[in-house]
């Protein structure tokens, strides 16, 4: 899931939210981290407590750089008792999962069980269609490059009103199939012809969710689970279904509800993740983000070949040289320098992100337990590039 309410967060993946840039950075409060000899991290600690200045309820990550763990953690997990981020907590990731979806696309073709030059028709007959879609003409590489056309069911504007705004309060618990979600997409026409530019959008990964159902006769959830979590034992990342609830070790997400910066502050930590499926719905810590990127960038996960396909990008809209899309998985030449692949996720009252060098030597995960404020790209550039924060005054 991708669509924030609020849209003040600064993001790296452009997939996730363009970044807009945030107004205010502030005078940096102490630092609050748990180092294990690595003294480099004051920026990241600085630019962490940044975000919370600026409004974030809580921030947590945890970087590895060539062996050594560092976890830093700002403001509180929970509004209501006062406690404090920890590294263990578990989040919504919301887009990431889109990484994993991919990877399981990827080694199911690496089987032979099916080809990335197959169209959506040929797995899922008749479900494209409509409007001027055509799955006959959309392939599954279009679907994980997000150069399908196929319109984004989130930014309907029914959609929008009844799962981003204050009626997600009565519908926080409905349930959504796959097919719902996609026939919402089917209403509109897609946004251009399949292959022809780029256009992220959140039904892609919800068809794909379905196809490797198709594929393998089991939902995508359980392919991750013994393909993926099990191998690494990533025993801190779920994918709930449509149960609202947040396993422990976990603080509450917070929302605004609207795309105004003011106003109340919402508790919305229960929600039925149906409304994210396949393109959002996993739960995990930033541990497990990390070992999961590290291992994927390795070659851990993928035969040479699909990790070739898996990195080999497109322009994105913007069409900046300095950041492209793969399969699932983004690319961002930082401005040091330092070339970062992973991805970004939103969904109500939770902002993730996950990026790994390629080597794997040095990788980050963190998240915003609110959707309405903060800068995670000066996260990580502190990380990455050792930028400081620049202290400036509240508007």
């Amino acid at each position: 899931m991708s669509v924030r309410t609020g849209r003040r967060i600064r993001t790296v993946v452009l997939g996730a939210v363009v970044a807009t840039g945030v107004s205010t950075t502030v005078l940096m409060a102490p630092a609050s981290a748990h180092e294990a000899g690595a003294a480099s991290h004051t920026a990241t600690q600085q630019a962490m407590d940044a975000a919370v200045h600026d409004g974030v309820p809580g921030v947590v990550g945890v970087a590895q750089h060539d062996g050594r763990t560092w976890s830093g953690d700002s403001g509180v997990a929970d509004l209501t008792t006062g406690r404090e981020r920890q590294a263990p907590d578990r989040f919504r990731v919301g887009s990431i999962t889109k990484t994993f979806v991919a990877t399981v696309m990827l080694q199911l073709e690496a089987e032979g069980k099916l080809s990335l030059d197959d169209t959506v028709d040929h797995w899922l007959p008749g479900v494209v269609e409509g409007n001027g879609h055509d799955g006959t003409k959309i392939t599954l590489r279009q679907l994980l490059s997000h150069t399908s056309g196929i319109f984004n069911y989130t930014e309907d504007k029914d959609f929008q009103t009844k799962v981003f705004g204050p009626e997600f309060l009565k519908h926080r618990y409905d349930t959504y199939a796959p097919q719902q979600l996609v026939a919402i997409a089917m209403a509109h026409k897609p946004d251009f012809a399949p292959g022809t530019s780029w256009h992220y959008s959140n039904t892609n990964f919800v068809l794909a969710g379905m196809v490797i159902q198709k594929a393998t006769g089991h939902s995508y959830a359980s392919e991750i689970d013994h393909r993926i979590l099990g191998p690494l034992h990533l025993r801190s990342t779920t994918l709930p279904g449509t149960d609202a609830r947040m396993p422990k070790p976990s603080g509450r997400a917070y929302s605004k509800l609207a795309r105004e910066t003011t106003g109340p502050t919402y508790d919305v930590t229960e929600l039925n993740p149906s409304i994210a499926s396949s393109a959002g719905e996993v739960i995990s810590n930033s541990g497990d983000l990390n070992r999961f990127y590290r291992a994927l960038l390795t070659g851990k996960l993928l035969p040479q070949r699909q990790l070739k396909e898996m990195t080999t990008t497109v322009p994105l809209g913007s069409g900046s040289a300095d950041s492209g899309y793969g399969l699932g998985l983004m690319r961002n030449k930082l401005p040091c320098g330092t070339e970062v692949w992973g991805h970004d996720g939103g969904i109500h009252g939770s902002s993730s992100v996950a990026l790994t060098t390629k080597d794997g030597r040095h990788s980050l995960a963190f998240n915003f337990n609110g959707d309405w404020s903060g800068d995670s790209v000066a996260v990580v550039l502190a990380e990455f590039c050792g930028t400081t924060p620049a202290a400036k005054t509240v508007k």
